[in-house]
């Protein structure tokens, strides 16, 4: 029973990460398009594309607010209204300004999901099952990113309105995912440290952990008061968080200078750079899209099993190999057909099963329960900014740099962010939040 409920639970929340990652990716196919519609500039068709990060940015920045003071079940309903708002607001738009304002809309929904979609998964799942379904979050991101993709290959490029059916279908899971939250209850963490409602968040860990709900509440109860005094205890930036906040901010750094987002955003031009015709470069997309989805489903499985740190030992690796080998490509204009789709895809497998499922585990996990949302929102905001600014930057460098320097670049990186993971990122695996707490702030 608390096991089906909990991953049910799970899965309705985890909608919203099919949804972000539907949202992000969409524009790709979309973008030329619109840019024809609205005969723009170079500057507003990257305002266009970059509107909705500027919203996710935005989102991220002040995600722990609502969720903090709402709950995280409320500040949920508001994502999912924005993103069903989004997608019919952008799909109906007849000018370029309200299009914006919807776009941005949409990047709202996509910055406060990352914040409290995952805090509420972490905060309802059992230690040894955590990984995975806070893993559930990511692997619905990818697979929105995949749906997206083929979606935008089936509708086609062809007919005038083509791009409003490409940005319009997201209503039909925005919907679904509004009345779905209906039927979740309240983060039971949240109701003790926010409210001080521990009859209503028992009877929530009674199904979620029937046998040691009891030892769970104490220890819940008892995590805001460890070694910590009242003043600085909500202070994400006091001394006793500067691991924590360390950790989640370089990890989030290292997210996004790996290039992810970039090939996420401008696949099928890099494909173009690389030789590909139009259409081979599209349908190039869905097989980064399925490959994305195929190793995110495989890590969730491994990461309870094997840890978190170990992905990312295992990911860094093949993320330095394949960035390398990308960068050569270019360097020596020896394109051969599909050598570069070829390497991005290895890039994407080992990015899925390192960075891409570990990122909200890990980041969701490491802050104590009494400044959760604001660690969340530190470590997302880090994270959408760095994604602000390859995203941004990533045509101008690619044209001024050539491809070579710039995934010369993502490859140092990651050899960076290698050493990072060997000498510094702790394990989290099997342990209770209020285990790592402890390991965290107090050794």
């Amino acid at each position: 029973m608390s096991k089906h409920a909990v991953l049910a639970w799970s899965i309705v929340v985890a909608l919203g990460g099919f949804l972000f990652g539907f949202d992000t990716a969409v524009i790709s196919g979309a973008e030329k398009s619109i840019q024809k519609f609205w005969n723009l500039t170079v500057f507003e068709h990257g305002l266009t594309i970059s509107i909705a990060l500027i919203g996710t940015v935005i989102g991220s920045l002040i995600g722990s607010k609502p969720s903090d003071q709402f709950g995280r079940k409320n500040t949920l309903y508001f994502v999912a209204l924005a993103y069903l708002l989004s997608s019919l607001g952008t799909a109906l738009a007849q000018d370029w300004y309200v299009f914006l304002v919807f776009r941005l809309l949409g990047g709202l929904g996509v910055g406060i999901s990352s914040v409290t979609a995952p805090i509420y998964i972490s905060e309802i799942a059992p230690a040894d099952k955590r990984g995975r379904l806070v893993g559930l979050f990511q692997f619905n991101v990818v697979l929105g990113i995949l749906i997206s993709y083929l979606s935008n290959y089936l509708i086609g490029t062809e007919g005038e309105h083509a791009w409003r059916w490409m940005l319009g279908v997201q209503a039909f899971p925005s919907l679904l995912f509004l009345t779905l939250i209906y039927f979740i209850p309240e983060s039971p963490r949240w109701l003790i440290l926010k409210k001080g409602a521990e009859d209503a968040a028992l009877k929530i860990l009674r199904i979620i952990n029937p046998a040691n709900c009891d030892q769970e509440l104490i220890s819940i109860r008892n995590s805001v008061h460890v070694s910590i005094d009242n003043k600085s205890r909500d202070n994400l930036f006091s001394v006793q968080y500067r691991k924590p906040v360390m950790l989640a901010m370089i990890f989030a750094f290292f997210n996004q200078v790996s290039g992810i987002n970039a090939i996420i955003y401008y696949a099928p031009r890099i494909f173009e750079m690389a030789g590909l015709g139009a259409h081979s470069s599209l349908l190039s997309t869905v097989g980064i899209g399925l490959i994305n989805f195929a190793f995110t489903l495989i890590a969730i499985n491994f990461i309870d099993q094997v840890g978190r740190r170990k992905l990312m030992l295992i990911g860094s690796f093949g993320l330095i190999v394949s960035l390398f080998l990308v960068g050569y490509t270019f360097y020596t204009e020896n394109f051969n057909g599909f050598a570069v789709p070829v390497y991005m895809m290895i890039f994407i497998a080992f990015f899925a099963f390192s960075q891409g499922a570990v990122i909200w585990v890990f980041i969701s996990e490491i802050f104590p329960n009494q400044v959760r949302a604001k660690g969340q929102t530190l470590g997302s905001s880090t994270h959408w900014v760095m994604a602000a600014l390859i995203a941004f930057g990533f045509p101008y460098f690619s044209e001024t740099l050539g491809g070579a320097t710039t995934f010369f670049f993502f490859a140092g990186m990651m050899v960076l962010q290698l050493i990072f993971v060997w000498r510094w990122m702790p394990e989290t695996k099997g342990r209770s939040l209020e285990q790592i707490e402890d390991n965290i702030i107090l050794h």
